[in-house]
């Protein structure tokens, strides 16, 4: 008969209530995608290291996740919300607002990184591979999820959008605009105070004749 060690059936208890507590305080996942596998692509069998589909089928996303990608810099993750974007496996022609590329940090070829993606937007969204003009994503390098509100967005998420830009005052009507010039009281006080003088002398003179 084995021995029950009742101290250690009671640390592993202790363990997984906390760990479910802690679950649930949070309320929030992250998903490794891939599993074990993590995020790559044989090249040389061309195929993905994982079911991508197969393996969001199992998963359940809401807001406030994180999608955790464990991959290298052999590898890209792009995201969008446009499905044709997804089924053309490029974002060549999309829009700026509706797609996204992710980077590692790092320009070293085949140096392992890990990408963090925040689940911030609720509805139908999509994640692929564009390495290699596009050959990983038709390789199976590409999934698709629907995230849900679960707890909604946690306050390190919903934050308000910056402040729109507003251009600057423009300087060429400052740089075309006449200088201001300050005019003195008397302009040409010199000139006026000489004639003045010029005039007084000949009354001068006939006031001295007319005392004569």
């Amino acid at each position: 008969m084995a021995v029950v060690d009742f101290s250690m059936v009671f640390l592993v208890v202790i363990a997984l209530l906390f760990n479910a507590a802690a679950s649930q305080s949070t309320g929030y996942t992250n998903h490794t995608v891939g599993g074990p596998a993590g995020w790559f692509f044989n090249i040389a069998t061309q195929k993905a290291s994982s079911d991508y589909s197969a393996w969001a089928a199992k998963q359940t996303f809401n807001l406030g996740d994180y999608l955790i990608f464990s991959t290298n810099t052999n590898q890209t993750v792009i995201q969008t919300y446009n499905e044709t974007t997804y089924k053309n496996c490029t974002m060549d022609e999309a829009s700026d607002d509706d797609t996204f590329q992710f980077q590692g940090g790092s320009n070293e070829f085949g140096k392992a990184m890990t990408i963090a993606v925040p689940l911030t937007v609720e509805g139908q969204q999509y994640y692929f591979s564009g390495a290699d003009d596009g050959t990983q994503c038709l390789n199976g390098m590409a999934f698709e999820i629907k995230v849900g509100h679960g707890k909604g967005l946690p306050p390190s998420l919903n934050q308000p959008p910056p402040p729109p830009y507003v251009e600057p005052p423009s300087t060429i009507e400052d740089a075309e605009s006449p200088p201001i010039t300050v005019v003195g009281s008397r302009p040409n006080g010199g000139v006026r105070s000489s004639a003045e003088l010029f005039l007084a002398v000949p009354v001068l003179v006939m006031l001295v004749l007319h005392l004569v």
